[in-house]
């Protein structure tokens, strides 16, 4: 998942990845972060990959401050699981909707 908007003063564009593996993780990892053109190119990568972008001026702000290869902090826990929920669900009715379609049902 990417979180990514326009923040700040000059309204620069901010991005931060994240991945999460529930076998290997404790938490979410940020994967990538970057303002600029950094940023466009993560979420150019997202949209090519179809990773879901989640368009957060607050979150974008505080995820930007941790490092790659970083958990997020305790704090944001909560708002990012809640977002990793969301995605999956929409996800799984897409996928559900997929195969009622291709089945025919």
């Amino acid at each position: 998942m990417v979180i990514g908007t326009k923040t700040g003063k000059n309204n620069r564009i901010t991005a931060t990845a994240l991945g999460y593996d529930p076998d290997r993780d404790n938490a979410p990892v940020v994967i990538a972060s970057g303002r600029g053109k950094i940023a466009e190119a993560i979420l150019t990568a997202a949209r090519e990959h179809n990773v879901p972008i989640h368009p957060d001026p607050i979150l974008a702000e505080s995820l930007s401050r941790v490092n790659v290869n970083q958990v997020i902090p305790p704090e944001l826990y909560i708002v990012v699981a809640e977002i990793f929920a969301y995605i999956y669900r929409v996800q799984t009715q897409h996928k559900t909707q997929r195969e009622i379609t291709t089945n025919g049902k």
